[in-house]
């Protein structure tokens, strides 16, 4: 059986020589058994061993006991202790997704503080066969039908996912090794133990004899499909930021494909997958595919927008109008984006000669007062309403008839910016300078706009 274990522990790459592993001991037979195993393996590679407990506050005295049973047996073992304590029923969440947060949050603290190098934990491959079933009737996806990773990203390892509990149990009972049992995991109030203890017995014994092998197979395709997957599609960015698609990306490529590049854009704008279904994902292939230009829907932690050619994935964001007063020569950033306005008076050498960039160019004598004070102007963003009359135009245009022309996303227009003489609209981006402002060939100086990066087209593409 060591070999085995050591077998998978080389196939996955799960401990590089030399490493600080902390093991994860509840105290439970699987958590038990792998510290045992890993105690002997560790020669093989110089292991350095941790134990780590997590004490929940579940269940009274008895989580208490089992807290004390894991110390003692770090002890007896002369291995390093590390228990974090918690009251995971004062925790306003599901209990056990309150576990595993706590789990994982103090598992990522050893992890960061470099106590230890990754985590063991004693999933098998019945924990494993337990999962695959309870997402297939949850309606998981195929990422979800992974189940149980052997190695995670966050540094967690699983070393006993191709061991069945059974022979862990046998294994221990040989060699008279003792462990605690969790009386919780007979509660038929929580599905895992209604899957563990009624459901999957009865198809062992009716359908499948090798179903746990079955299902953990399963896990194994899903796994090596998310693998490919992973390496080909875009990367997600570091931290959660909105996410825009062409509609042309979803409608063109199989639906597979499309499909996965939907979850992708979502966990790349909200930070995970937690509650996104299948339904949510058909949701936008459908707005990808409808012929009107303009939808939008809410899922869970995340907003989808489609503007015309586009789909964008965003966080839920508030948007807040801004008004600044511009002192020349002014350089602005504007409020929420890295995009900078910069305003700066200019003489030109020649009489008549052309304006290269007439359309961000204003007539400096027609902003200045006549006492001569510097003229009053202010950045804004647009507001419903606002109109004025764009330089080579005849009449007055709103600006959202101008955004409706120029395409510009539904979301772009929220913090678009304008600049006002007076209260009057003198400039806005891209649709430029108004025309009783704009410069013409013969002006001789004149106040010049120029705004980077220059916006107008949907951000953060995938």
């Amino acid at each position: 059986m060591l070999n085995r274990i050591a077998q998978f522990i080389t196939r996955h790459q799960m401990l590089p020589p030399s490493s600080r592993l902390g093991i994860a001991v509840s105290g439970g037979a699987d958590s038990v058994f792998l510290l045992h195993t890993l105690l002997e393996l560790a020669p093989r590679s110089d292991l350095q061993l941790n134990v780590v407990h997590i004490e929940h506050g579940i269940r009274g005295a008895a989580s208490t006991e089992d807290a004390e049973f894991v110390k003692n047996l770090a002890g007896k073992l002369g291995l390093p202790f590390h228990i974090h304590s918690a009251s995971v029923p004062a925790i306003p969440d599901n209990q056990e997704q309150a576990a595993r947060q706590v789990r994982h949050a103090f598992f990522q603290q050893l992890i960061n503080s470099g106590i230890v190098d990754r985590i063991a934990t004693g999933h098998t491959r019945s924990d494993q066969a337990e999962t695959v079933l309870y997402r297939i009737l949850r309606g998981s996806g195929l990422a979800g039908l992974a189940g149980i990773l052997p190695v995670t990203k966050e540094g967690l390892v699983r070393p006993l996912l191709e061991l069945d509990r059974a022979e862990i149990e046998a294994w221990l009972r040989e060699r008279n090794i003792a462990w605690r049992e969790d009386d919780s995991n007979q509660n038929r109030n929580y599905a895992r133990n209604r899957l563990r203890h009624e459901i999957l017995p009865l198809l062992r014994e009716t359908l499948n004899p090798g179903l746990d092998q079955t299902l953990s197979n399963m896990a194994t395709v899903a796994r090596d499909e998310e693998l490919y997957w992973e390496s080909t599609l875009p990367r997600r960015p570091p931290a959660p930021r909105p996410q825009t698609l062409e509609v042309s990306q979803l409608t063109s490529p199989p639906p597979a494909v499309a499909r996965r590049l939907i979850r992708r854009a979502i966990e790349a704008a909200k930070g995970d997958l937690r509650q996104i279904d299948f339904n949510h994902v058909e949701r936008i292939l459908e707005m990808a595919h409808s012929q009107g230009g303009h939808d939008r829907v809410q899922l869970p932690g995340v907003e989808v927008t489609r503007s015309f050619d586009w789909i964008r994935f965003s966080g839920r964001e508030t948007l807040q109008d801004f008004q600044l007063a511009l002192n020349l020569p002014a350089s602005v950033e504007l409020p929420g984006s890295q995009t900078r306005i910069t305003l700066q008076v200019l003489e030109k050498s020649e009489t008549g000669q052309a304006c290269d960039t007439v359309v961000n160019e204003l007539d400096w004598q027609r902003l200045t007062p006549t006492n001569g004070a510097l003229p009053s102007l202010e950045l804004r963003n647009w507001r419903p309403g606002d109109q004025y009359r764009p330089a080579g135009q005849s009449k007055h245009q709103k600006v959202k008839f101008l955004f409706q022309e120029a395409r510009i996303p539904l979301w772009e227009r929220g913090n678009w910016p304008i600049i006002t003489y007076n209260g009057t609209i003198v400039w806005t981006q891209r649709f430029g300078a108004a025309a009783e402002f704009a410069a013409s060939p013969s002006t001789r100086v004149v106040l010049r706009v120029e705004i980077s990066p220059e916006s107008g087209h949907p951000p953060s593409r995938l």
